[in-house]
């Protein structure tokens, strides 16, 4: 596992488990924005709950799936989108209309796009579940 984008590791890895039917998968290292990103996860219902295991190095999460996961990604280059665009790369990087979240990051934290729209937010995009 190489270490040019540890978001992008962490969403391979609970893709990759999830497909194999694992119910816990650790992601090391840990970050901040790893912890927002599954966050939002947590609360749109794709995980069931993570938590932060100090190791004495940068951290290990350990994340319950529940199998609602079809895919996850990371989204390179972290596009910058305003309030009104998300519509494009909903079709780019989601399945249908109203499925999945992407994952953006405001000025008010980590959200998914949904959320961003009803606050008039725009950001910068960093990941797509569904």
């Amino acid at each position: 596992m190489t270490l040019l984008d540890p978001l992008a590791n962490a969403l391979v890895h609970i893709s990759n488990c999830e497909m194999v039917g694992k119910k816990v998968v650790y992601i090391k290292p840990a970050s901040k924005l790893i912890g927002r990103v599954l966050n939002v996860m947590k609360e749109h219902g794709y995980i069931k709950d993570f938590e932060f295991i100090e190791d004495g190095r940068a951290g290990i999460f350990k994340v319950e799936l529940i199998g609602k996961i079809n895919k996850c990604g990371a989204i390179k280059p972290r596009f910058p989108v305003k309030k009104d665009n998300y519509e494009k790369y909903e079709k780019r990087y989601l399945p249908a209309r109203d499925f999945g979240i992407l994952i953006v990051s405001t000025t008010q934290g980590v959200m998914s796009h949904d959320e961003a729209k009803k606050r008039g937010l725009g950001g910068r995009l960093l990941a797509y579940v569904y």
